[in-house]
C-alpha cells in the first residue's frame, strides 16, 4: 500500500524544499496531497516568488490520515505554519498516533513550538532551533537527523537527500535506490 503524505504549503515556503519532496515522493509512488493554508484552492507565492497550486484546502484534509506530515521551511513559511493552531495539532496529532513527521530548513521550529521535540536530536537552519531555546533538545549539525519518527534536515541544500531518506524509511532501500538511480546520481 502507497504511504500518504500531506504536505502543508504556507505562503512564503521554500519551493525548492517543497517541490523536491513532493517531486520525489511521488516518484517513490506515494499518494502526496498539497495544502494551502488558506480557505480556498490557489496560487500560494513562495519564498522566492516562484507559484505552486496545492491540490487542497488544509480545513478540507483536516480529518484524513497520513502516514507522514512533511514541513517545507523557509521564511516566511515557516512562521506562517507556527502561527497556524491546526498545523500545530496535526503535529500534535500525528505524533500522538506515532506516525512520521518530517520538517525541513526552519520548519523545526514548528514541530519545537508544538512541543514534540523533548528528549529528541534534531537539526534544523543554523540558528533557527538554537534562537527557541528549548529544553532537552539535542541540536545536531548534520544534514540529516532521524530520531524516532521525526525526521529533520538543514535546508534547501538538504532537500534531496532528505526526501530520499523519507523514501527509505517509508518504502525501503530498493525504492530509495531506484528513485535515486533516476535522478543520474550516485546511489547511496
Amino acid at each position: 500500500m502507497s504511504s500518504r503524505i500531506l504536505i502543508p504549503i504556507a505562503p512564503g515556503c521554500e519551493e525548492l524544499e517543497a517541490v523536491t519532496m513532493i517531486n520525489l515522493f511521488r516518484r517513490a509512488g506515494f499518494t502526496v496531497i498539497t495544502a494551502t493554508l488558506a480557505d480556498q484552492v490557489g496560487p500560494v507565492t513562495c519564498a522566492r516568488g516562484t507559484l505552486i497550486i496545492p491540490e487542497t484546502t488544509l480545513d478540507q484534509v483536516m480529518a484524513n490520515e497520513f502516514d507522514l506530515l512533511a514541513l517545507p521551511g523557509g521564511q516566511p513559511g515557516t512562521n506562517n505554519l507556527m502561527a497556524d493552531d491546526r498545523v500545530l495539532s496535526l503535529v500534535r496529532s500525528m505524533a500522538g498516533k506515532g506516525r512520521h513527521i518530517a520538517a525541513i530548513c526552519a520548519a523545526p521550529m514548528v514541530l519545537g513550538k508544538a512541543g514534540i521535540l523533548e528528549g529528541k536530536s534534531a537539526t534544523s537552519y543554523p540558528g533557527s532551533l538554537e534562537k527557541m531555546a528549548l529544553k532537552n533538545v539535542r541540536i545536531k549539525d548534520a544534514p540529516v537527523v532521524i530520531d524516532g519518527r521525526i525526521i529533520t534536515s538543514r535546508g534547501p541544500g538538504t532537500a534531496m537527500d532528505f526526501s530520499l531518506e523519507i523514501i527509505e524509511i517509508l518504502a525501503d532501500t530498493a525504492t530509495r535506490k531506484s528513485v535515486e538511480a533516476g535522478l543520474q546520481r550516485p546511489c547511496s
